[in-house]
């Protein structure tokens, strides 16, 4: 929030801001405001009381505490049901008792305590006991979540790092071990007299976690075979096997976690523990697994699989690679994004950074080493791959690889033929499974990159699956190995059995599930939307194998599109929608650590809000707080939390947006002016957008990225439209009109009738500035 006016403006009061401002109120004040001193001020009734909402909502109740309306069981009343439970134990505590005086021990034990408190919340698991050095958890009681074993894991791994982090005086870094299960309990039987009196939980799983925490070495994290189920694909691991725990009769399997898995793509994050089976496309993936066994013969192929937004395409990706993971192969993954079709190989600088597992705390030597180690393991050749693909990367070189001084087509060329050897360097090794997702968002230099790269495809041990949206026209010719595929909608016998599979096999009454078939129009991503919106509307109560109508339904109980359905779950969730849609604003993904620069909102309130929108499975996370990224399930939901921001409001969080990338994110500036360039355009703020296009411009045609230059010199010239007449704002556009005049001349030649345009309007403009065309660039034209 970037002012008073700006918050007027978002709750549709604008009208209000010179008599806020005459009155010297601002954000610090507006919150004591009463309903005498907005009558005092003149606001109409009716604004009083939308006024005195938003006021409350800045007070703190914006994000209240989800209800789910069931009444809570008595606390002595004993139940079934699973639990996770968590033994946290502090490493080496007898020693440190031993040599600490008890009053330094006592606030080592309270600084251990309170960490250990804070991240059990943050992961919605609660402390049932405190042991002296140890801690007892529970993730699913009293409040049950479907990721309840994911979220003590991921505790785990936290803990260890947090513990590990801890300020002290003592001079030792502290450690835990942690051991976890997962596992039917009865729990909720009052034990103890008085204050000692507390609720047990009775079964072998807290004995089991308890027994995993013995045997943890220090700073490790181990889980039970249940757990490792639960939560398979979130985490690595590493597999210990059958161990021997004391009170068991038979070795007991044990898994150690290593670190979370990094999550890829959008699908795979929506799937929680294992890929949920196709329906209805048994053809498509047969056709896949018959091009597959060409390509594991030396004859690549490829695949284009084309189809509207919601069709399936990522879940037959997906399921392909499933159906492929018992044999020998690598799979290497690209994903285009809507928000940089102007970056040049930005699906392939995102691959390497994610492969070779950059941290943003990394140092550009520590990147270097990083990108070394992986492009050595490629089995390319060194010399030919680490210098270019340093340069792509933005790292500065080391003595070891030198750069030539080229021009910038000959840099291009050079870091295409590193990308190029470093994918024939592992085919040489194993059969590839390329995935090249939403295609249709790709930039120019990356489709270049690609239509090479699958003329190649024959003579490789590849297989190359690209998807698409219909829209999207290949720039590359026929090819007998290229096969596309154009994904149809379900039928309505497929419609039905993906209905039965979001209500979990129970059935829903005819008209219901008449409506939403009729709605959906077979298309996998709205049926499985819609049906969930109506689970949620309470229309429906639940009863042991199917639902009934609580009343007749009524005649839009359920939206007629997929964007109304959207925007009905973002209401439902109205405490937390604004966060998403400040999400939204900077795009289809955004982290943490923007999200809390921008929304301004204190760190409970925030993770409070995204643990409700990833619970709601609009967005996904990836990674652990403050490092988590998150990403919206599909860029129609973004776009329908973008679409309920008023313009103002948008223009606000857009300037709040780029003030934060050039005080926060230096490192983005640098790599992606264009972004900056297009929040500052949607800002309004013009002349400084101008700016960065220019750079953006200019850093694209160092790299030969000539369609991606003059894509960023077309927008630089559209914004200096907005300036003030006169010799500044010429300039300016001069400036742009020499910058995409050699682009276009080696994109359409100098003949070509906008190249003559460009230099005839760059003429123009020399001689409005005074600036004898004889004397300027303008002449080559």
């Amino acid at each position: 929030m970037t002012g008073i006016a700006e918050w007027l403006a978002s709750i549709g009061l604008g009208e209000y801001a010179q008599r806020f401002g005459e009155n010297a109120i601002d954000l610090s004040v507006v919150r004591d405001l009463t309903e005498q001193d907005l009558k005092d001020l003149g606001v109409l009734l009716g604004h009083r009381r939308k006024m005195l909402r938003a006021i409350a909502e800045l007070r703190g109740d914006a994000f209240p505490t989800p209800q789910t309306g069931a009444k809570p069981l008595p606390r002595d009343r004993a139940e079934r049901r699973q639990l996770t439970v968590m033994f946290c134990d502090l490493v080496g505590s007898s020693a440190l008792s031993a040599r600490l005086d008890p009053e330094d021990l006592r606030a080592v034990i309270g600084a251990y305590h309170a960490c250990i408190a804070e991240v059990i919340a943050r992961n919605e698991g609660v402390i049932a006991r405190y042991m002296g050095d140890g801690v007892l958890a529970y993730f699913g009681y009293p409040q049950a979540h479907e990721d309840d074993a994911e979220q003590a894991t991921r505790a785990g791994l936290a803990l260890v790092d947090a513990v590990a982090n801890l300020k002290t005086d003592i001079g030792t870094e502290l450690q835990v071990r942690i051991g976890i299960a997962t596992g039917m309990v009865v729990v909720g039987d009052l034990t103890g007299e008085g204050a000692a009196k507390e609720q047990a939980v009775i079964g072998e799983t807290p004995n089991l976690a308890a027994r995993l925490q013995t045997l943890a070495q220090p700073g490790t994290v181990l889980i039970s075979e249940s757990t490792h189920r639960l939560t398979d694909g979130h985490f690595e691991y590493r597999n210990l096997g059958p161990v021997s725990l004391k009170g068991w009769v038979e070795p007991i399997p044990a898994w150690q976690v290593l670190r979370t898995s990094g999550v890829e793509s959008r699908f795979e994050a929506q799937h929680k523990t294992r890929l949920t089976p196709l329906i209805g496309r048994d053809e498509e993936i047969e056709l896949l697994l018959r091009r597959w066994q060409r390509c594991t013969h030396g004859e690549g192929c490829v695949v284009v699989l084309t189809g509207e937004p919601g069709i399936g395409k990522s879940h037959i990706a997906l399921a392909l690679e499933e159906r492929l993971q018992a044999e020998p192969h690598i799979t290497v993954r690209h994903f285009c994004s809507a928000h940089h079709t102007n970056s040049a190989l930005h699906p392939f600088i995102r691959q390497l950074e994610r492969v070779a597992r950059f941290e943003r705390s990394d140092s550009p030597a520590e990147k270097f080493a990083k990108l070394e180690t992986l492009l050595l393991r490629s089995g390319a050749d060194a010399d030919r791959v680490v210098s270019p693909l340093a340069n792509l990367l933005s790292l500065p070189p080391n003595d070891r690889y030198s750069v030539p001084e080229l021009s910038p087509q000959k840099r291009k060329e050079m870091t295409l033929a590193a990308l190029l050897a470093q994918l024939n360097g592992l085919a040489a090794q194993q059969p590839v499974l390329i995935i090249f997702e939403d295609v249709h968002w790709a930039d120019p230099t990356s489709l270049e990159l690609l239509t090479v790269t699958l003329e190649r495809v024959p003579r490789l041990r590849v297989l190359m699956l690209i998807t698409a949206r219909p829209e999207f026209t290949p720039p590359w010719p026929g090819h007998a190995h290229v096969t596309t595929v154009s994904l149809t909608r379900l039928n309505r016998r497929n419609g039905a059995a993906l209905i039965e599979r979001v209500t979990a096999g129970k059935t829903l009454p005819d008209e219901v599930m008449d409506q939403i078939l009729a709605r959906t129009d077979g298309v996998p991503l709205f049926v499985e939307e819609l049906t969930k919106t109506v689970l949620e509307t309470g229309l429906l109560q639940e009863r042991d194998d199917h639902y009934v109508l609580n009343r007749p339904l009524p005649s839009m109980a359920i939206p007629t599109t997929l964007h109304a359905s959207l925007m009905a779950r973002l209401d439902r969730l109205a405490p937390v929608r604004e966060v998403a849609q400040i999400g939204a604003v900077v795009g289809r993904e955004f982290s943490h650590e923007l999200l809390s620069t921008v929304a301004g909102l204190p760190r409970e309130r925030l993770e409070e809000a995204l643990a409700e929108l990833v619970r709601s499975e609009l967005i996904f996370r990836r990674g652990e707080i403050p490092q988590a990224i998150y990403t919206f399930k599909h860029a129609l939901v973004r776009d329908a939390a973008y679409s309920g921001l008023l313009k103002s409001r948008r223009a606000a969080l857009h300037a709040t947006i780029a003030d934060a990338f050039e005080q926060r994110f230096p490192e983005i500036v640098v790599a992606q002016p264009e972004t900056l360039a297009h929040h500052l355009t949607e800002a309004g703020l013009f002349e400084k957008a101008v700016g960065y296009w220019l750079q953006a411009c200019k850093k694209a045609a160092m790299r030969s990225a000539n369609l991606e230059a003059i894509a960023h010199s077309r927008r630089g010239i559209e914004a200096s439209g907005h300036l003030p007449d006169g010799a500044r704002k010429d300039r300016l556009e001069l400036d742009f009109q020499f910058a995409l005049g050699p682009c276009l001349i080696a994109t359409q030649g100098p003949a070509s009738n906008e190249t003559m345009a460009t230099f005839a309007r760059a003429r123009e403009l020399c001689e409005r500035l005074g600036d004898p065309p004889s004397n300027s660039r303008s002449c080559s034209g």
